[in-house]
Formats: structure tokens, C-alpha cells, sequence
């Protein structure tokens, strides 16, 4: 019992609530204080973002000069490196979504606004990203077999990439919360 404040403290109300400090008035910690919300990112979604970002790049790979003109051990370094960028915006992206959207009881609710908002702002970085790379600094080129979207000629593999594997993933994490919750194994 939290004397000064006459409530009793919750020990699953979440990570970071100060000494004292009440849950809130639903009785969820807000999403940043939920060892559920840390637990959905950081033991789910990275890792099945880790996953999906790998097979993607791996695919995606001939849809690039690197493919033709890189030795074998440089492709495996961009297809590290690429995944490990992917995996901080993919995750960057979520949490700012989060921060807007997702309020009491996230994950389990409040889904739309926050996969939305995270696949707009993947979708926005990849389009910016992609432009500055092989337009402005040179840092990569599309192969002749990369079709292009018009205006910036952004690639339509990591276009496609931003608009597909951040939502199927987080589907999938939910969808493995929700079958370790219940035990199902369906």
C-alpha cells in the first residue's frame, strides 16, 4: 500500500512509474510504463523485423548494381547493413506511432492509427532515403530491372518493402501475443 497517496501499487503496472506514482484510472500503465508494450517490441516485433527485413533484402538484392558489379563479400555486408538500418527506422517508426497513437492499452488495441501512422513514416523515409542515395550522393544504384516510381523514381522493391513487411509483422507479433496469451496453438 503506497501510504502517501492511500492506493496499492500494482508490481506488473509497468517500467518506469515513478515510487508512488498511482496507475492509471483504467488500471493500465500507459504504453511507455507496459512491460507488455516493451515486451510486444523488443521480444516480437524487432525480432520478426529483423527476420523479414533479411529475407527482403536477400530477394532484393538483384534489383541493384551490387548485385552484378560487389563481390560476394560486400553484398553480404549491404545486406547486413540495410537490414540493421531497416530494423532501427522499422522499429523508429513504431515508437513514433506509438507516441501519438497508442496511449492505454497498447498492443492490445488501438491497432489501425498505430500501424498506419508507422508504415506512412516507413513509406516517407524509404521514398526520401532512397532519393538521396541514388540521386543525390551516389550512395547506390537501381539495376536496369528495378522499376521505378514516378516522381522521384523511387524503387518499387523498397517502396513495396515499406508497404508489405512493417504491417505483416506487426500482425504477426500481435497474432503471437495473443496465442501466448491464450495458449493456442493455432
Amino acid at each position: 500500500m503506497d501510504t502517501q497517496h492511500g492506493h496499492a501499487m500494482r508490481p506488473d503496472a509497468g517500467i518506469g512509474l515513478e515510487a508512488g506514482a498511482a496507475p492509471d484510472p483504467g488500471g493500465h500503465a500507459l504504453w511507455h510504463q507496459s512491460r507488455a508494450a516493451w515486451r510486444f517490441v523488443l521480444t516480437r516485433f524487432v525480432p520478426l523485423l529483423t527476420a523479414a527485413n533479411l529475407v527482403w533484402k536477400i530477394f532484393q538484392l538483384p534489383f541493384y548494381t551490387l548485385w552484378q558489379e560487389g563481390t560476394p563479400r560486400s553484398r553480404v555486408f549491404a545486406i547486413l547493413h540495410c537490414t540493421a538500418g531497416d530494423v532501427m527506422i522499422g522499429t523508429a517508426a513504431l515508437l513514433i506511432s506509438v507516441m501519438f497513437f497508442g496511449r492505454r492499452g497498447w498492443p492490445r488495441s488501438r491497432h489501425g492509427r498505430v500501424v498506419g501512422t508507422a508504415t506512412l513514416i516507413g513509406v516517407g523515409y524509404a521514398v526520401l532515403s532512397e532519393w538521396v542515395n541514388t540521386e543525390v550522393t551516389m550512395g547506390w544504384a537501381y539495376a536496369e530491372s528495378m522499376l521505378r516510381v514516378p516522381p522521384l523514381g523511387t524503387g518499387v522493391t523498397p517502396l513495396l518493402q515499406w508497404i508489405i513487411v512493417p504491417p505483416l509483422v506487426y500482425a504477426l507479433a500481435h497474432a503471437l501475443g495473443r496465442t501466448r496469451r491464450t495458449g493456442s496453438k493455432s
